[in-house]
């Protein structure tokens, strides 16, 4: 487990299940994500976010195919099933939500520039297992707003450092397309409120991302320097 010197009791706690600790100071998310799988025993490694866990059939698949020697495979992605307010969300753009978590760190890890939105990548095969990854993202709705806003603010410096510039067309139509898409075309409403809330909040972070990055383009601040 690496730790990003927490001030509550997860060290605590995870040395006392008998987990290793390591801190390290946070860089970012895909930086902190290789460290962990760099400071591996073993050269396959499942990769668990602290508000993550494997529901019993992913765990039956993954056992599975450890038994076999994980043959023929360099990596496996599975679902990941979010809980949002109290129910499961199983439509729109939250579900299935394949993630690459199960790989060979010798032939791949979490590659690439990108520290927000991070994913993992392998070179070879990659299989698809049963079962979900279930996902306990948000304590409330203050916490998401605040999550998906640094998000915005991380992936918007990202795209302005590598030359993406917003447009007046996708300042209107992105945000609108994201809920479309989610709500509407993958069944998003299915989830009931929950699913209307939630297609609702992801479309303004692409609408706070892609503000963010109009700002930036044209010399503007997006946040406020400390004195």
């Amino acid at each position: 487990m690496v730790d990003s010197h927490s001030t509550d009791a997860t060290v605590d706690i995870a040395r006392r299940m008998g987990a290793k600790v390591l801190q390290r100071p946070f860089d970012g998310f895909r930086s902190q994500k290789q460290f962990a799988i760099e400071q591996a025993a073993h050269d396959w490694v499942l990769c668990l976010d602290a508000d993550e866990r494997v529901d019993d059939t992913l765990r039956t698949a993954i056992e599975a195919e450890r038994a076999r020697g994980f043959a023929g495979a360099a990596g496996y992605r599975f679902a990941r099933l979010s809980d949002y307010f109290g129910k499961f969300l199983r439509h729109g753009n939250a579900y299935p939500d394949r993630v690459l978590r199960l790989f060979d760190r010798r032939r791949g890890g979490w590659r690439g520039q990108r520290e927000v939105h991070e994913a993992a990548s392998v070179d070879g095969p990659v299989r698809t297992l049963r079962g979900d990854l279930i996902h306990y993202p948000y304590r409330s709705l203050e916490q998401q707003l605040l999550k998906t806003q640094r998000y915005a603010r991380m992936m918007a410096e990202h795209d302005y450092a590598r030359g993406k510039r917003a447009t007046l067309g996708k300042l209107v139509l992105s945000p609108a397309w994201r809920f479309w898409r989610g709500y509407v075309l993958r069944g998003g409403f299915l989830d009931g409120w929950h699913g209307l809330v939630y297609a609702y909040v992801r479309a303004n972070y692409v609408r706070q991302k892609t503000v963010m990055l109009w700002l930036l383009q044209n010399g503007q601040p997006i946040t406020t320097s400390k004195p």
